[in-house]
């Protein structure tokens, strides 16, 4: 099922330097297409959302994994002044920041962003009126953009699994669900639902191009009502929306 956004957690004692990393992340990622920058800033939030004790200092933040002297030095910055210099001239720039109200939507990534950017497409709200711009993923992303920004919790994830397994399981006992992705990781939260069907008699991509197996699965979820809209459907791999509970 079609990613969700993932919210930070806001009970952890480092919530503010994780969401300033991440939303400079972000900026690397979409706008200046910088992934090594992405990746650096991601880890080091990645390290202190798993610091259980407030960062007092930058020097304190380096002897974590994935914090070096540039990210540190924002950090001090940070907690010297309670904002970054860096994120103000982002937040102020319009191209960044019609960048990153576009790619929220599902489908859409930073080039395409750019491309409705430069079009004079500037915001959700515009995008809304020029939906002829986009494909039929990316429409479907934008008028499901509220529930994707919403997290799946982890107990409606177990009631989905059951009830694909119940189902599945009518058609041919033989087929096997495996829920994977931060679920299988044991979070809390989820930002969608990743499904792993398997069954005994397809064990190769050939064989399974060769028949209806998938487009079956998708038909029998679709009748049971738990699928709502088909956003990509291949030979073995498939991308949905469904209620969750």
């Amino acid at each position: 099922m079609s990613k969700r956004k993932a919210p930070s957690d806001s009970t952890n004692p480092n919530h503010d330097f994780c969401e300033f990393l991440i939303e400079l992340a972000d900026y690397e990622k979409n706008v200046s297409r910088n992934i090594h920058k992405y990746n650096a800033y991601r880890k080091a939030a990645s390290a202190l959302a798993k610091y259980t004790t407030r960062i007092k200092s930058g020097e304190e933040a380096r002897k974590l994994d994935g914090i070096g002297d540039k990210i540190s030095k924002k950090i001090d910055e940070f907690l010297n002044t309670g904002k970054l210099k860096k994120l103000d001239n982002i937040r102020s720039d319009e191209g960044a920041v019609a960048i990153k109200d576009l790619t929220r939507v599902s489908g859409i990534g930073p080039a395409k962003a750019k491309e409705l950017y430069d079009l004079g497409i500037t915001n959700i709200d515009i995008l809304v009126k020029n939906q002829d711009k986009l494909n039929h993923h990316q429409r479907l992303g934008l008028k499901y953009l509220s529930d994707f920004e919403q997290k799946i919790p982890r107990n409606e994830i177990i009631e989905v699994e059951k009830i694909i397994k119940k189902i599945l399981s009518n058609l041919d006992s033989k087929y096997k669900i495996t829920i994977c992705g931060s679920y299988r990781r044991g979070k809390a939260f989820s930002g969608d639902i990743d499904t792993l069907i398997s069954h005994p008699t397809f064990m190769s991509k050939d064989l399974k191009k060769k028949n209806n197996m998938l487009q079956v699965v998708v038909d029998i979820l679709k009748t049971n009502n738990l699928i709502t809209e088909t956003m990509s459907l291949g030979d073995t791999k498939f991308m949905v929306i469904g209620f969750t509970f």
